[in-house]
């Protein structure tokens, strides 16, 4: 599962992380990923580090992406895994004059052998988005196991963009419009899987709309 929880500020809008953590809990994923967490603004609820909340609530084992750190607190992206993580790291990809990006890269050690699995929150221009897409390729390397690259790629483009690299080493992929949530246009947030074959079904969730300005995707693989 991959959704931008737009730092758990719905239509309101008003912080509501219970919300959704409710809604993720509703699909039980084993894997989920999630972008734009947000603590800036928590005090305002006199709740915890939602970087914190998410990890406990929804799995045993997780890594947190700050690609904001302040004061006033923290932001990014997170990986949250029924299973442990392995071999796990943390790519810059970072464009210059533009805002921090970063990819999570991890071994999934589920019970049915090893996932590869890589979430990211790419860019907002489509030169950023490029040469972000070369760095997930690069990434990717021999692909020896299942892969999964998830997260909110902020493509809009089809022509010369970031789905169609992905696609080429990634050959099965999830097609919802998932941006914005009330009407939603875009394929923003996407799941990538190698094997194609891997990808069993996928879906979206339109509760999320009075979430969130993204909808969620939520894929069924097979490793």
């Amino acid at each position: 599962m991959t959704w931008n929880i737009h730092g758990a500020f719905g239509r309101n809008p008003r912080f509501d992380l219970d919300r959704v953590i409710a809604l993720v809990k509703s699909h039980a994923p084993d894997i989920v990923a999630l972008q734009e967490i947000d603590s800036r603004r928590v005090r305002e609820a006199q709740a915890g580090n939602p970087f914190d909340v998410l990890q406990a609530a929804l799995g045993s084992h997780g890594i947190g992406a700050k690609t904001v750190v302040t004061a006033d607190g923290e932001y990014g992206q997170a990986l949250i895994s029924r299973w442990p993580l392995e071999n796990t790291q943390i790519h810059d990809l970072s464009y210059p004059e533009r805002e921090p990006r970063r990819a999570i890269c991890t071994d999934v050690a589920t019970p049915f052998g090893p996932l590869r699995v890589i979430a990211t929150h790419l860019g907002l221009t489509l030169r950023e988005r490029r040469s972000q897409a070369i760095a997930l390729l690069s990434m990717l390397g021999r692909l020896d196991r299942p892969t999964v690259a998830l997260g909110d790629f902020n493509d809009w483009l089809w022509a010369g963009s970031v789905r169609r690299g992905l696609a080429r080493a990634l050959p099965g992929f999830s097609r919802h419009r998932t941006f914005p949530a009330r009407l939603p246009l875009f394929e923003l947030d996407r799941i990538y899987l190698f094997p194609a074959s891997a990808l069993i079904a996928s879906c979206t969730d339109h509760r999320a709309r009075e979430l969130s300005d993204h909808l969620p995707v939520i894929a069924d693989i097979a490793v």
